[in-house]
């Protein structure tokens, strides 16, 4: 395992997951709690996110083959869709449709129900995260580098549970502006990652 892998794919799951992007959502969806509600909201929404992750970061070789999918060709639809979501980030469409999400938990569902929907899912545990997460642990093959992936998926897990209970904090002082130039840095990153995710994936189609 190199240091390259570990870099890349702390950069990946940072991105894709965007522990500084989620702390006005989580302000919005937890409007009207107090501090002890929104932590207990914020520890619940990690721990279901974390297992979600867990799942498919043990699992996810084995549920494509369930279903016939071939890890190359998997790497290039996810690379897709990260790519799909980098796009989002860039011109600021991600955001807009967190947020849509958020207003409908709350006009919807019950408010204790929020950690689940759309904390957990789909805000930190989305389908880009939980791409980024199969990919990854196609690199990660052995027992160790696999426990060396969960680690960095919790690591980045309990981030977004800092930055969950220091949303008002964060928020100050990213202001509007710092978080549209930190989502637009992260998702040029973003899309050259995905780019070399599609370039990986039909190398190794081609080489099959």
């Amino acid at each position: 395992m190199s240091m390259d892998l570990l870099i890349n794919s702390i950069v990946t799951l940072f991105v894709t997951i965007d522990p500084p992007g989620l702390a006005p959502l989580f302000l919005a969806v937890t409007t009207g709690m107090n501090r002890s509600e929104r932590k207990q909201v914020a520890l619940r929404a990690s721990v279901i996110a974390f297992a979600v992750f867990l799942v498919f970061a043990l699992a996810g070789t084995l549920i494509l083959k369930l279903f016939g999918i071939t890890l190359p060709a998997f790497r290039v639809a996810g690379g897709l869709l990260l790519f799909w979501i980098a796009f989002e980030m860039v011109f600021e469409r991600r955001q807009e449709r967190h947020e849509k999400a958020a207003e409908r938990a709350i006009t919807q569902d019950d408010i204790h129900g929020v950690a689940v929907f759309p904390l957990a899912i789909p805000l930190m545990a989305g389908p880009g995260a939980i791409s980024a997460v199969i990919l990854l642990s196609g690199d990660f093959s052995n027992a160790i580098d696999r426990t060396a992936l969960i680690g960095i998926v919790l690591a980045i897990v309990l981030l977004t549970y800092g930055i969950f209970l220091l949303a008002e904090r964060v928020e100050g002082l990213l202001g509007a502006t710092g978080r549209t130039v930190l989502t637009r840095l992260l998702g040029v990153i973003l899309s050259a990652l995905a780019v070399q995710f599609v370039a990986d994936g039909v190398k190794a189609l081609i080489a099959a």
